[in-house]
């Protein structure tokens, strides 16, 4: 991080470089990946045509560069709701306007298989963060379009897939129904993993919710894919590779870059099936 650093502390930045991304206008496409892991960047930015490291600072790294000629970034959000928003926001001020978060994450239901991808539509908001942006009533939901580019990416490069509704946590262990430290449990999150099951939720994971929810508060473009690592109904965990999710974000990129430039051309605001 830059030293010696003064600024307005209402707005921290210094000569436009964001206070803890450590990125500033023209750094970053308009299209971001956001896995939570810092060291997954380095793997994302690999598989793309081109790249160039842009800053690292905490929880947040950040790569700019071109995959299948659209222009595309990735930065690390570190785990959970509260470093996501702060990296958001910050993203959001030097020009990133859709957001594809690319994680891991456990599912709740039996005939999901360790390996499989996650693409969620909406969240369960358990994050903690979202509700200093608004009530919890409000939904939290992932934009359509990068939604049908995610599927269509699954469908193309053959992936297993399921598509549905995450539980996003503000704790790995309690907040996800596991025991705490000596076995500690209260009673309200004992029954988590059987009631979000119950209620035909997909996954756990703990930074979906943050991001759909400031998308429908700011308006830009948000979704997420996740590697199933865990299954808690079978009690099974494993590292499953992330390349496949990779791949898909790279392509679905790649298929939001073009139709987007299709429905620039076509005059309109939002893509439907009728421009192509």
């Amino acid at each position: 991080m830059v030293s010696n650093w003064k600024s307005n502390a209402d707005s921290p930045e210094m000569d436009g470089v964001q206070y803890h991304i450590q990125c500033r206008q023209g750094d970053v496409a308009p299209y971001v990946l956001l896995p939570g892991d810092p060291g997954r960047t380095d793997l994302i930015a690999a598989a793309w045509d081109e790249r160039r490291f842009v800053a690292s600072n905490r929880e947040h790294r950040t790569f700019t560069g071109v995959t299948g000629g659209a222009p595309i970034s990735v930065t690390s959000t570190g785990m959970g709701g509260p470093s996501t928003s702060i990296a958001v926001e910050e993203l959001l001020r030097i020009g990133a306007t859709t957001f594809i978060r690319l994680g891991t994450c456990g599912v709740i239901q039996e005939d999901i298989k360790c390996g499989d991808l996650i693409v969620n539509t909406a969240a369960v908001r358990h994050d903690g963060a979202s509700t200093m942006y608004v009530e919890p009533l409000y939904p939290a939901a992932a934009d359509y379009e990068v939604t049908l580019a995610l599927i269509e990416a699954c469908e193309r490069l053959n992936c297993r897939y399921h598509v549905g509704v995450t539980c996003s946590t503000g704790s790995f262990h309690c907040g996800q129904g596991r025991p705490g430290f000596r076995g500690y449990s209260q009673s309200f999150f004992e029954n988590i993993v059987e009631d979000m099951r119950r209620a035909r939720v997909l996954n756990f994971e703990m930074e979906a919710a943050t991001l759909f929810t400031m998308g429908g508060l700011y308006g830009f473009r948000s979704g997420c894919v996740c590697v199933a690592v865990a299954n808690r109904i079978t009690n099974e965990m494993f590292s499953a590779p992330l390349e496949p999710a990779v791949e898909v974000c790279n392509l679905a990129v790649k298929i939001l870059f073009e139709r987007d430039a299709k429905t620039r051309a076509a005059g309109k605001e939002r893509w439907s099936p009728l421009i192509g």
